[in-house]
């Protein structure tokens, strides 16, 4: 597997290609780069031609000047996704990489298939007391950088979404974060929070989309307001919101449950078919 660059527009895209069959594209969330994917990618690509990528501004994607919008984002995504395939993909994102996702969807909607957004911060479905409560949120981690620098504010946000290291497969290692992972967390926190914040879903393109599109939270976050943008974001589209194993990072800390849950809400498998068809109101049907 070797590691390729994609020129777009004021960017370019290093990514990765491992496996083989439909193409399914991961897109990470925070400060996540290609190798934050690597493992769930593992144990997708004897299914799946699985398609990786550094976000502009991360690792080793450049940008000729800094800073994104989600839809710069999933502008970036179409032109990869072209690059690879005619047919419409599979993609799985998570956190902002859910976001992404639903732009793409949105914006490009011949390109998706099936989009699985596990609990996006689409703080625009929340009502106000819990929207504001989010914003500020998100602007304490942006804060605690400024003030302290990108250990504490990682520290800050994984408080705020729920995430517990401990929560995870016994084989995922956790690795300290090197130089390239605190260059890119002050990226996430100096450029795509606060995009974010202030970042509008247009959900009636959305609604519009042919593709299928699968909300997802974790089953241990339903504190968090991720979670609760996941479960919103659902009952908007008239469609369901799909249970996933662990928290808000769990495709880093539980890759293997991932994969195989993700597996299923694909099509994959006939235990998500029979648990569709057998549910009240079930899946809405694209």
């Amino acid at each position: 597997m070797k590691a390729s660059l994609l020129a777009v527009p004021g960017a370019r895209l290093r990514h990765l290609v491992r496996g083989s069959g439909p193409v399914l594209v991961l897109v990470a969330g925070g400060h996540g780069d290609a190798t934050a994917t690597e493992a769930l990618a593992d144990r997708l690509a004897d299914r799946y031609t699985v398609l990786t990528y550094d976000r502009r501004g991360l690792s080793g994607s450049t940008a000729d000047r800094p800073g994104a919008s989600p839809r710069t984002h999933a502008d970036d995504l179409s032109r990869l996704l072209a690059a690879h395939t005619a047919e419409p993909a599979h993609v799985y994102g998570s956190s902002l990489g859910a976001l992404i996702g639903l732009e793409l969807t949105a914006r490009h909607p011949g390109q998706v298939a099936t989009l699985v957004a596990h609990e996006p911060p689409v703080t625009q479905v929340l009502p106000d007391p819990e929207r504001a409560a989010a914003l500020r949120d998100l602007r304490s981690a942006e804060e605690a950088f400024a003030a302290d620098g990108t250990a504490p504010a990682l520290r800050r946000f994984a408080e705020l979404v729920g995430i517990d290291p401990s929560d995870r497969e016994p084989e995922v290692e956790l690795r300290a974060p090197g130089p390239q992972q605190r260059a890119n967390a002050a990226f996430l926190l100096t450029h795509d929070t606060p995009a974010v914040r202030t970042h509008r879903l247009d959900l009636a393109a959305l609604a519009a989309s042919p593709a299928r599109i699968v909300p997802a939270a974790g089953e241990d976050s339903a504190r968090y307001w991720p979670h609760r943008c996941a479960a919103l974001l659902a009952e908007r589209l008239g469609i369901a919101c799909e249970p996933f194993p662990g928290g808000h990072n769990a495709y880093v800390l539980r890759p293997r449950a991932t994969a195989e849950r993700l597996h299923q809400v694909l099509g994959g498998g006939a235990e998500f078919q029979r648990h569709v068809r057998d549910r009240p109101g079930g899946v809405h049907a694209r």
